[in-house]
């Protein structure tokens, strides 16, 4: 993957004599170029573009979107706590899907089974542990699909 985004050209008067006159153009340039492996895991890939975005929205954000009352613990009740911990959900989760092996700290040791390592097991798994993680990680995704469009400095 490729991509090259250029930044946001000032608008000034002359912009549209320019346009008429050579061409220029007052847009943002955006070229992306998909190879066919970037969608293999399409998840993985667009996580290492977006937690950097997400972190620099964090850092940087000039105000806070109105977020829903059930999307939030009840304690936290102030507009801008609330979007900060929204985004906080989303960078967590994202910060998860960007590291392959967060499953394995779910798991024992493997133990070889009789017949070899194809009828092996696992010493022990924390089942309630690695589902409790996972829907975390999906609601931090819900929450960044319901807040898409607040996703904005």
């Amino acid at each position: 993957m490729k991509v090259k985004i250029t930044k946001y050209p000032t608008n000034r008067w002359y912009n549209g004599v320019l346009y008429r006159w050579f061409g220029y153009s007052p847009d943002q340039k955006v070229k992306v170029h998909i190879d066919k492996f970037d969608t293999w895991a399409m998840d993985s890939t667009l996580s290492h573009i977006i937690l950097p975005m997400l972190k620099q929205l964090k850092e940087t954000k000039n105000g806070s979107c109105i977020v829903d009352e059930s999307d939030v613990p009840k304690e936290i009740t102030d507009t801008h706590d609330r979007w900060d911990w929204v985004l906080n959900e989303m960078i967590w989760s994202f910060e998860q899907k960007k590291s392959p092996g967060w499953q394995l700290q779910y798991y024992g040791d493997f133990v070889e089974g009789t017949e070899g390592i194809l009828n092996g097991t696992f010493e022990w798994v924390d089942d309630e542990g690695l589902k409790a993680h996972q829907e975390r990680m999906s609601n931090g995704f819900k929450l960044f699909g319901k807040y898409y469009e607040s996703l904005w400095d």
